[in-house]
C-alpha cells in the first residue's frame, strides 16, 4: 500500500516523490516510459530568474525555490550518492546597447528591493569576468548570483536513486492507490484539456547541442536568444529553440545547425567546438506560461502538476512542496496564477458568455505555431 501516487517521472514528479517521502508518506512514482524519459532528460539544465522587474508572484515563487535549490539538490544528492550536476555558477550577459545599460541599472535596484541579500544582480565590467566573456559592444556586462546548472540526466539519475535508497517505487504500470498527482508533461496538458474540453496548454520542442568543452566553474552565458552551460562534468550545452510547430518531437534539424553556428559569435572560444550529441525534445507549457498546480477539476482525489516550460528544474522544489502541502496536508498554498482552479472559472465565463451572446463560440485560444529561439 502506499500514500500517494505521483504519475510521471519527471522533474515534478519525482522532485514531488522525494519530498512525501521526507515528510514520511510511502510512495509509488507510475512511468512506463521511466525516469527523464521526456523533456526532463534533456542536456541543458540552466537555472535561471527571471528579470526582477516588474515583480510579481511567479517571480516571488521562482526566487524561493532557487533559493531552496542548493539545500534540496545536496540533500538528494547525499541521499543517491550521484551527483546532479548543481551548481550556482550565476550568469552574465552582454550590454550592447546604452539603453540596455540604462536597463539594466534599473533591475539592479529591483533585484535589491525584491531579492534582497539573496543574490545580486550587479553590472560589470567585462574585464573583471576573464576570459570567460561574451562580446559586450558596451564593455558591460549584467551578473546575476542567483542563477544556477543542474545537468538534468544526472540530477533525474540522482533524484531516481534517491528515492529507491527511501523506500520509494518507480515503477512502469501500477493501479493508483491514495490521492494523485498528474506530472505527466505535455501530453498531460493535451489529456486534462481533453477532458476540460478547451485548451490549457501543449508542447513546446526546443533543439540543442552538447560539445566537448571543458569550462566547469564558469558562469553560464545568456546572449543572443541562447543559453551556454558549462556542465561539472566537462560538457557544455547551448540551446534552445522554442518551436510550437512540430511535425516530429524528437529529431533535430537545420534550427539547431543555426544554434551550433551562432553560439561561436555569442562565444567565440566556442567557434569549432566538437559536437557530442545532439537533443530535441517536447516542454510542458501551460496557456498562462505559469505552472499549472491544485485538483483536477471534476476528477475527485486527482491533482495535477505540470507546466513548468523553461523553469521547469528551477520550480521543482517549490512545486513539489506546494502540491504536498495541499494532497497531504490540505493546505492550499497555491498562488492564484497557478491554480487550477482558474481553469474552471474561465471555462464558466466562457459558459456564460456563450449563453448571453449564442454567436460567440466560447473556445480557448490554442498555442499559435511558431519557431523562435528562447528570449
Amino acid at each position: 500500500m502506499v500514500d500517494v501516487t505521483v504519475r510521471g517521472a519527471g522533474i515534478f514528479g519525482l522532485s514531488i516523490a522525494w519530498k512525501a517521502l521526507q515528510r514520511g508518506a510511502r510512495v509509488r512514482v507510475v512511468d512506463r516510459h521511466g525516469p527523464g524519459s521526456g523533456a526532463s532528460g534533456g542536456i541543458v539544465g540552466a537555472l535561471q530568474p527571471h528579470v526582477p522587474d516588474p515583480w510579481n508572484a511567479l517571480k516571488q515563487y521562482q526566487l524561493e525555490s532557487l533559493i531552496e535549490a542548493r539545500d534540496f539538490w545536496d540533500g538528494v544528492d547525499a541521499t543517491s550518492g550521484v551527483s546532479s550536476g548543481f551548481a550556482r555558477v550565476g550568469r552574465l550577459q552582454p550590454l550592447m546597447h546604452e539603453r540596455d545599460i540604462a536597463l539594466a541599472r534599473g533591475r539592479a535596484e529591483a533585484a535589491r528591493s525584491n531579492w534582497g541579500a539573496s543574490a545580486l544582480w550587479e553590472i560589470i565590467d567585462a574585464r573583471e569576468a576573464g576570459n570567460w566573456i561574451p562580446p559586450t559592444s558596451t564593455g558591460l556586462l549584467v551578473h546575476d548570483t542567483l542563477s544556477a546548472i543542474v545537468h538534468p540526466r544526472d540530477a533525474i539519475r540522482s533524484l531516481a536513486t534517491a528515492i529507491r535508497a527511501k523506500g520509494g517505487e518507480i515503477v512502469a504500470d501500477e493501479p493508483d492507490q491514495g490521492p494523485v498527482i498528474w506530472a505527466t508533461g505535455w501530453k498531460g496538458l493535451l489529456e486534462l484539456g481533453a477532458a476540460l474540453g478547451r485548451p490549457v496548454g501543449g508542447g513546446v520542442k526546443g533543439q540543442a547541442a552538447l560539445v566537448r568543452h571543458d569550462a566547469r566553474g564558469q558562469p553560464q552565458v545568456f546572449a543572443g536568444g541562447l543559453h551556454v552551460v558549462p556542465h561539472l562534468d566537462g560538457t557544455l550545452a547551448i540551446g534552445s529553440t522554442s518551436e510550437r510547430d512540430f511535425a516530429a518531437s524528437a529529431t533535430t534539424d537545420d534550427l539547431l545547425d543555426d544554434i551550433i553556428l551562432r553560439a561561436g559569435k555569442v562565444m567565440p572560444v566556442l567557434t569549432g567546438a566538437t559536437v557530442i550529441e545532439r537533443w530535441a525534445g517536447v516542454r510542458p507549457r501551460s496557456v498562462s506560461r505559469a505552472p499549472l498546480l491544485g485538483p483536477w477539476p471534476g476528477r475527485a482525489g486527482h491533482h495535477v502538476a505540470n507546466g513548468g516550460f523553461k523553469i521547469g528544474f528551477g520550480v521543482a522544489p517549490k512545486v513539489a512542496g506546494t502540491i504536498l502541502d495541499l494532497v497531504l496536508e490540505g493546505v492550499d498554498s497555491i498562488p492564484a496564477d497557478f491554480h487550477t482552479r482558474r481553469l474552471t472559472d474561465t471555462q464558466n465565463a466562457f459558459a456564460s458568455n456563450r449563453a448571453a451572446s449564442p454567436n460567440q463560440s466560447g473556445q480557448g485560444q490554442a498555442l499559435s505555431p511558431r519557431k523562435s529561439c528562447e528570449p
